[in-house]
């Protein structure tokens, strides 16, 4: 069969079955049929893993792939092919596209682009208010009938907090789906477009304050403990949000969150060139908050590790730093970069770091993947762990080349992409 396949000889890290070990993998019929040493490899596809790593594949939940509206940025097949060539057999579309995602139809249109892809999963957020304007809620169970995973208005924070509690309310009767917010406070954040603080005050540009994103994610805890609707916390950044976060998972919450490769490596002195590759919503920080965002990831706080793979125009990041749109393009390298910023300094060992990429993310979703069991699709990633190499941009499968990261060295090279027992990426 096409999509039979025995990779052997790998270190098998298999978090959720709590494996890690050299072994053979066997996938039969696109499924996972088994982690062992004494599979027949007769009629089956062969590839030698030796002294690489073997995992299941890794899952991105907060992507913009920009189709529908602003294909010249990235379509749902440059995406994939960017993401395929990132180690990542699945990835969230976020809804925030021209039109919105916000109705049935843009859902399956979504998805039927991305099996024309054909490279990667694409599972797709809907937004929870109509036109992401936070007014009226969507049309969330027709979305979620159509597959959507999840609802968020990402790019903007759902400001009216009887509109957020109507929302997890109604998103509560669908069973298992998750309501996602990235948390502003729009009158606090104004119009500012980095950290606020000291370093805003001597470049001349207007301060982002840390409070604007820990008052909507208290506010919101405040409503889930009331709906008890599982919550997701995008892009968290702030020493503080950490704290709120963390308290509330004590609380046995149903409350997650996610990080992303640029506020665990980049503070806001990045910013002091006013380079527009560095900036991003939120903001870049200080060390204090990178320092707590490690510690969170060390304790089992933070449950996923996610790029915000944001892509823009170069003409659009050539505009002056006011005017240019925030975002970061690297989901090539994202997987190379958490490596840098989590296993290099040895915050978290690499089990640690994989289950982050693949079943917890998996569990914020409710889908069914993200470990090696057996009838789970065969998704594989396949990497060396040893391999130095540069990130240029200048070969990103992305349309879009806003990488602050390029012409870093870092290490960790992606060798395979398998998708349902099929190779969708090879670095051959």
């Amino acid at each position: 069969m096409a999509n039979d396949l025995l990779i052997k000889n790998g270190r098998v890290i298999d978090p959720l079955n709590n494996v890690n070990k050299v072994a053979d993998v066997l996938i039969r019929n696109g499924v996972f049929a088994g982690v062992g040493d004494k599979f027949n490899a007769n009629g089956v596809k062969v590839i030698d893993a030796t002294g690489k790593f073997v995992t299941p594949g890794l899952i991105d939940i907060h992507v913009h792939f920009r189709e529908p509206g602003d294909e010249e940025e990235e379509t749902i097949a440059s995406g994939s092919a960017a993401a395929v060539r990132g180690g990542f057999t699945s990835v969230v579309a976020m809804p925030n596209t021209d039109p919105p995602i916000d109705n049935a139809t843009s859902v399956e249109y979504v998805h039927r682009m991305a099996r024309q892809a054909r490279k990667t999963h694409v599972y797709t957020m809907g937004a929870i208010t109509k036109n992401r304007a936070g007014e009226q809620l969507s049309e969330m169970g027709l979305m979620r009938q159509a597959g959507a995973v999840g609802f968020t208005d990402d790019g903007s924070c759902v400001q009216n907090a009887a509109v957020m509690s109507r929302a997890l309310k109604y998103a509560s009767m669908f069973g298992d789906v998750v309501v996602s917010q990235h948390c502003e406070e729009a009158s606090l954040a104004g119009k500012g477009v980095m950290n606020s603080g000291y370093q805003s005050t001597i470049l001349g540009l207007p301060g982002l304050d840390r409070l604007a994103e820990e008052m909507i994610i208290w506010r919101d805890i405040q409503l889930v403990k009331k709906t008890a609707t599982p919550y997701h916390v995008q892009h968290v950044s702030t020493a503080g949000g950490i704290k709120i976060i963390r308290e509330a998972k004590q609380q046995g919450l149903p409350v997650t969150c996610e990080v992303t490769p640029h506020h665990l490596l980049l503070t806001e002195q990045c910013v002091c060139d006013y380079d527009t590759n560095y900036k991003v919503n939120p903001p870049l920080r200080t060390e204090d908050d990178i320092n707590a965002l490690k510690q969170a990831v060390r304790d089992g706080i933070v449950d996923a590790l996610a790029s915000d793979h944001a892509p823009h125009l170069q003409s659009e990041k050539e505009l002056e730093f006011l005017a240019a749109p925030f975002g970061i393009a690297s989901l090539e390298c994202a997987f190379a970069l958490y490596i840098k910023a989590l296993i290099t300094p040895g915050v978290i060992d690499w089990p640690q770091l994989i289950a982050m990429m693949t079943c917890r993310p998996a569990g914020i979703i409710h889908i069914n993947k993200g470990s090696m069991t057996a009838g789970v699709q065969g998704d594989v990633t396949i990497f060396d762990p040893n391999v130095e190499y540069i990130v240029d941009a200048a070969q990103f499968k992305s349309k879009s080349r806003n990488c602050p990261y390029n012409g870093w060295k870092v290490k960790g090279k992606i060798e395979y992409t398998i998708v349902q027992g099929e190779v969708r990426y090879s670095s051959e």
